[in-house]
């Protein structure tokens, strides 16, 4: 079976990480989430994956050079424009001869999703799309989908106002596409799949969707980002990981909570970290203490840094006390 993986946006919301690193480069738990989500699909049967990039595809094939990740083949689906999530579906599909039933999945999430349940689910209703549904316990952030009692999707509601729909069910990013459904996508032009294809399916009764309480996150933003790595750590999830990276360096009298040192990570003596991810050359001097932030630059002797991001260009001063903070600034 054949997957279509989006990878192609910005994330902004983590600047400055991703100035030097595509958001799905990330590492969860020590590995690229790109890699473990590959995995994931590898589960369901999944043999094939095309990545839809666009913003730096670079990093990406730097780091699988052979084009693979396990027993995967990895292709490479470079956007000449942003084409949005459906224009980037259709042309990562026809880039890669796509012509009979995939996974569509989004490459900045974060789930346990079983997705060959996904794909049985949406082979039983015989639907032209299935829909991965999540619940959430404040809707109005999102856009909400509402199902029969059948799974056949009825309506999207965007970001409701209390009262206007009894759903709290989400769009978690992980779909199962019929070929028919390239031919829905204009090329030439930016498609969003959510705003226009999915609307388009429903009028024509062929979208359905299967909810699950599996574990689900979007690494969009920092506060997230750590909450995915930390999940690793206590138990939140099944899979579990070392708080330390092999390959990085951490003092023996160093403190670590809820934390994670990647490799190529340093973290001098008497450093403590509380609810932080130390990225690949990053670097914590002594004494200091970091709490709720990501580190891929440097942190001075005796600092305290909170609730802050540290690009691999930010360099924070001995002594100081940095919070709420982007390192380097963001224009």
């Amino acid at each position: 079976m054949r997957a279509v993986v989006l990878v192609g946006g910005r994330g902004t919301r983590l600047r400055p990480l991703t100035d030097h690193v595509p958001k799905p480069m990330l590492p969860i738990g020590h590995r690229p989430m790109i890699a473990a989500l590959v995995e994931r699909l590898a589960h369901a049967g999944v043999d094939d994956v095309t990545l839809a990039l666009g913003f730096r595809p670079e990093p990406f094939m730097v780091a699988f050079p052979d084009g693979r990740v396990g027993d995967v083949t990895l292709r490479y689906a470079v956007e000449p424009e942003p084409l949005d999530t459906a224009g980037a579906i259709r042309f990562a599909a026809d880039h890669a001869g796509i012509d009979t039933t995939f996974v569509v999945a989004n490459g900045d999430i974060v789930t346990d999703l079983a997705v060959a349940d996904l794909v049985a689910a949406h082979r039983r209703t015989g639907a032209e799309a299935t829909l991965h549904l999540t619940p959430v316990d404040d809707p109005s952030a999102f856009g909400v989908v509402e199902v029969d009692a059948d799974g056949r999707v009825e309506r999207f509601v965007e970001k409701p106002t209390p009262g206007e729909t009894s759903s709290n069910l989400i769009n978690a990013g992980t779909y199962v596409f019929e070929a028919s459904m390239l031919a829905r996508i204009p090329t030439g032009r930016r498609v969003s799949v959510e705003r226009e294809t999915f609307p388009a399916v429903v009028a024509d009764g062929g979208l359905f969707a299967i909810a699950t309480d599996d574990y689900w996150t979007d690494t969009g933003r920092p506060d997230l980002y750590l909450a995915a790595n930390a999940a690793l750590l206590t138990g939140e999830r099944p899979e579990r990981c070392r708080a330390v990276a092999p390959g990085a360096s951490v003092a023996e009298d160093a403190t670590l909570e809820r934390s994670l040192v990647e490799a190529g990570a340093t973290v001098a003596a008497r450093a403590r970290l509380v609810g932080s991810v130390v990225l690949d050359g990053g670097f914590v001097g002594e004494g200091a203490t970091v709490e709720r932030s990501i580190v891929m630059g440097r942190v001075g002797a005796g600092t305290t840094v909170r609730d802050a991001v540290i690009g691999a260009d930010g360099d924070v001063a001995d002594g100081v006390t940095v919070a709420d903070a982007r390192i380097p600034e963001q224009g």
